[in-house]
């Protein structure tokens, strides 16, 4: 690989605001205090994004494969399923760093100045987004279901502070009806969302660490998407920065797919040497040394006038 370094995704901060607003562009509604119901609403995001949001352009994908997995209409829960899976496979948690709109949140309040904390110790803690996803996302809803295939969305009605963030609380705000029905749930998914919130400030990302199911799903395909970081051995001087730079508690030299991994690339971007590089900044390397190699041929001198700088053949 050539021995520049090329990173991809540099700004992405960026991307999490371009993708935040694409996934909530209809922004008058938040005046309004009215939810989006267009045709788009039916299509799955990829990120947590709540389907109540004024804004919302599309549906949670972990609130519609809630509504759908207890019911008789297969055909859509397949479609839910294998958007999915299909996104799993070409980039994984990638879109955990760069897509998701509550990982952004997240990202935006670990930047208030306050004194922050290691989570190496509380790694166990991880696994309970693992029995999230199979118990209350799943479980617990294809259990209870009635006859229609209808059930409660437990996840989304009890636990995730998104919906309080981006759907209870701007109409509330705009529409006085809406918030003089607020009751005792409301209050304690407000509660949920502020410890949430106090958590992000002193820990980095400890949602998408420890309770979202979203995370958990695309985490399974780490290994295997068509997104990888890859790492050359030869190139690394143990210099022990891109462990520094992870905060997610990944040891990227051992493990380039580790299911914690975010793909947010600031291992990549700390590589002094570029041992550390993306499947893309591979594509790139790998076209840019074709065309370099293109380049020599046409240049170098044929065979009959290998003294020349120049051929004339």
């Amino acid at each position: 690989m050539d021995e520049k370094k090329i990173s991809f995704f540099k700004n992405r901060r960026l991307i999490q605001g371009f993708s935040t607003l694409v996934s909530n562009i209809h922004l008058p509604n938040f005046v309004k205090g009215t939810i989006y119901t267009g045709k788009l609403k039916k299509v799955c995001l990829p990120g947590l994004n709540c389907y109540s949001c004024p804004g919302a352009t599309g549906a949670c994908p972990i609130g519609a494969f809630q509504a759908v997995v207890g019911g008789k209409n297969f055909s859509f829960s397949y479609y839910i399923s294998g958007i999915l899976i299909f996104l799993s496979l070409l980039v994984a948690r990638l879109i955990c760093g760069f897509i998701c709109p509550f990982g952004f949140f997240q990202d935006l309040v670990y930047k208030i100045p306050f004194k922050k904390y290691s989570t190496k110790k509380l790694k166990p803690l991880r696994y309970i987004k693992y029995l999230i996803m199979i118990f209350l996302v799943w479980g617990l809803v294809a259990i209870t279901a009635n006859k229609s295939g209808i059930s409660i969305p437990y996840f989304c009605k009890y636990v995730c502070p998104q919906g309080i963030l981006e759907g209870a609380l701007p109409l509330s705000l705009a529409n006085p009806s809406i918030k003089s029905a607020l009751g005792k749930l409301f209050y304690f998914k407000f509660s949920i969302l502020a410890l949430t919130i106090f958590l992000s400030i002193i820990f980095y990302r400890p949602f998408c660490k420890w309770i979202c199911p979203l995370g958990a799903f695309y985490s399974l395909f780490n290994k295997i998407s068509l997104y990888q970081i890859h790492f050359d051995k030869e190139k690394c001087i143990a210099c022990g920065k891109c462990l520094r730079a992870c905060k997610m508690d990944v040891n990227v030299i051992k493990d380039q797919a580790h299911p914690e991994c975010i793909r947010c690339n600031d291992c990549v971007r700390a590589c002094p040497t570029g041992a550390l590089f993306t499947s893309v900044d591979k594509l790139k390397n790998k076209s840019e040394r074709k065309i370099i190699n293109e380049n020599e041929k046409t240049s170098s001198p044929c065979a009959s006038c290998k003294s020349k700088s120049t051929c004339s053949m």
